[in-house]
């Protein structure tokens, strides 16, 4: 028997697929979650399809599909926000968004527009409707005009918002971009003397300030609930990170997390943690490292031989 099927189905459907890379990035940067962003775009193809089977409201004849698909993913978004931000009231530990690793070979455009995993932990500090104002504006472009549209808000609203979000950040994260080869000389230095226990290295390429997060979530063992800062406490921190993992005869690999470099640990085909380093404006130093050892967060992660 042969199928048959609807032309504006199919029609909504390819659509859809054209902007779904758009999507992902948009969603990924409003909440820091791969599971939970592939849950919101499937929401949204959901209420995208749920058009087309309507008849007249076809989605073919939405005069501006990417912005009618934009709107309705930033909306589900937000109210998925309101979902992780109760996750988190009880989640175990420092929280850090999951890395969402990234290869030149595969899902280029789809992971392009990721932000740093610095730039995310930042961005936990906004509000959630600033959140969504600063990264359709200062990630993808969007002008104030357009962002109202979508938030259902005024343009002169949307840029109080935006001024607000923007001086945020930038106060806690200073506007600087080290170049992609010192970003991977230091993480290679920093890894190599963390995994060897050189701690004259450490001590050196750490800034005085310098801080890390682990992120476990109460599912692997890590030195505390709290962010540890300063180099010597950090230091310590480190040698006992390393003592447990020589004994789980972990495999070092150098991945993109995020656009940035990262060391990715795995215990046999199963990942163990993924570490992306920040540096100080100067790019000589690491000011802070973050290190993800959930496997809930690293469920997504795979171990592909090059």
């Amino acid at each position: 028997m042969t199928e048959i099927r609807d032309p504006g189905t199919d029609e909504a459907t390819d659509v859809f697929v054209d902007h779904r890379e758009l999507l992902f990035g948009i969603v990924y940067n409003m909440l820091g979650s791969v599971a939970d962003t592939e849950d919101v775009v499937q929401e949204t193809w959901l209420s995208w399809t749920g058009r087309a089977r309507g008849g007249d409201s076809s989605p073919t004849g939405i005069a501006n599909p990417r912005a009618y698909l934009v709107r309705i993913a930033v909306n589900h978004a937000l109210a998925r926000r309101a979902a992780i931000s109760r996750r988190r009231e009880t989640y175990v530990g420092p929280w850090l968004p999951e890395p969402l690793l990234t290869d030149a070979a595969e899902d280029t455009a789809l992971r392009g527009e990721s932000v740093s995993m610095a730039m995310l932990v930042v961005l936990e500090s906004l509000t959630p409707l600033e959140r969504a104002v600063f990264v359709l504006n200062e990630v993808f472009g969007y002008p104030h005009t357009e962002i109202a549209d979508i938030l259902d808000r005024t343009a002169a609203a949307v840029r109080q918002v935006a001024h607000r979000a923007r001086e945020h950040v930038h106060a806690r994260r200073p506007l600087y971009d080290a170049h992609p080869r010192v970003r991977q000389e230091a993480t290679e230095r920093f890894v190599e003397a963390a995994l060897g226990g050189d701690i004259g290295a450490l001590m050196e390429i750490l800034a005085p300030d310098v801080t890390i997060w682990t992120d476990a979530g109460g599912n692997r063992r890590a030195a505390g609930l709290r962010p540890v800062r300063g180099r010597d406490k950090v230091v310590r921190f480190i040698d006992g990170f390393r003592s447990r993992g020589a004994a789980l005869d972990l495999e070092l690999r150098y991945e993109q997390a995020n656009g940035d470099p990262a060391a990715v640990l795995f215990e046999g085909d199963s990942p163990y943690a993924v570490m992306v380093m920040d540096l100080t404006p100067e790019g000589d130093r690491v000011s802070d490292v973050y290190i993800v050892t959930n496997p809930d967060k690293l469920a997504h992660v795979r171990r592909e031989d090059r």
